[in-house]
């Protein structure tokens, strides 16, 4: 995400959007009731300056500026809608009357707010530093592995393979054939995607076995070994969690989410410093108690559908209100699962609640 121009003591932002996780951003960061201006498409009928029943129509380019009511993303396709009714009318286009801007990679919007809260402005500055995303995760055994690719907002499955491995008790190698298929499709994928690390994972001794059979240098330099328990969409929240990639990763959003579900579950199996579900978690925020507030994405979009999202918008002024952090968790992954099996919503605090 760019940011082309930002002011934020007068709520003012414009930015350009480059991919597809900054659509993810911009649905996470647009309000009810503000204002967002960008250019479009129009259908204008033309006075035909008779009585002619069909009038013509023309589809204009214009520069229209709505008064936001409502937001639709959707995350596998990645499209977001963005509805309301027109604030100043142009030409042949009234105030007053509803248009759609449909949001795509290249669109340049203008976000006018009363108020930028604290998590809105980091959320803004970390879409327009963070680079996409060059990473990717194999997950294998002797017979199964697994091609992923992260994302800021959590991981595209890419591919998954097969081998033909025998199933006696006493053969337990994987053939050199599944290694180089598992090779082979390394290859192709760091060639599409231009990838800056390879974390490679495997239960048991493969890894070891993966590395002997690997024989190009410029690939072996960007693969980390780790380990994990099997070569499925799971293993992929394990593998995560691992010290080893959690070093390599440091920077990346997804191992950051899942280390704050993992610190939730923790306290709750603990009955610590910790809230989850709407109701406890409105009661501590309306107390000032909550230090990182947890929401999932599947909720925003859910309560916005049901027209309900204003408590969990209150919840989110509150916790940012109160100098506490607040963190939109995607639901593309096991962490941010694990939140919606907890109502979506989860508060780490200050101080325990009785």
């Amino acid at each position: 995400m760019q940011i082309i121009k930002k002011d934020i003591r007068k709520g003012f932002a414009k930015i350009k959007i480059e991919s597809k996780d900054d659509i993810w951003y911009l649905s996470t960061l647009i309000d009810i009731n503000d204002v967002v201006s960008s250019q479009t498409t129009r259908k204008v009928k033309l006075d035909s300056g008779g009585e002619d029943r069909k009038a013509k129509v023309s589809i204009r380019k214009v520069t229209l500026s709505l008064i936001t009511e409502k937001i639709e993303f959707h995350k596998y396709t990645g499209d977001l809608r963005i509805s309301g009714k027109i604030k100043e009318g142009k030409e042949d286009i009234p105030a007053g009357s509803y248009h759609t801007f449909n949001i795509e990679e290249n669109t340049i919007i203008s976000i006018q707010k009363n108020q930028w809260l604290n998590f809105q402005v980091k959320r803004l500055e970390e879409a327009a530093e963070n680079k996409p995303t060059k990473i990717l995760v194999c997950i294998f055994d002797r017979d199964e592995a697994l091609f992923a690719l992260m994302k800021k907002y959590g991981y595209d499955i890419l591919s998954e393979i097969k081998g033909n491995v025998q199933k006696k008790a006493m053969d337990e190698k994987i053939t050199g054939n599944f290694y180089q298929e598992i090779i082979k499709m390394l290859k192709s994928l760091d060639d599409k995607h231009k990838l800056s690390k390879i974390i490679a994972a495997s239960p048991g001794f493969w890894k070891e076995e993966l590395n002997k059979e690997l024989k190009d240098e410029t690939l072996k330099k960007k693969i980390l070994f780790a380990t994990s328990s099997g070569a499925n969409k799971s293993a992929l929240n394990e593998v995560l969690k691992r010290p080893e990639v959690v070093s390599a990763l440091k920077q990346d959003r997804i191992v950051k989410e899942v280390n704050l579900i993992s610190e939730v579950l923790g306290e709750i199996k603990k009955s610590g410093v910790v809230a989850y579900g709407i109701k406890e978690t409105k009661e501590a925020s309306k107390m000032g108690a909550i230090k990182s507030l947890l929401v999932s994405d599947e909720l925003i979009v859910k309560k916005r559908e049901e027209g309900k999202f204003e408590e969990i918008e209150k919840i989110m002024k509150n916790t940012d209100g109160a100098q506490g952090e607040v963190h939109i968790i995607s639901s593309d992954h096991e962490g941010g699962k694990t939140l919606n099996g907890l109502g979506g919503i989860a508060g780490l605090l200050r101080y325990k609640i009785n």
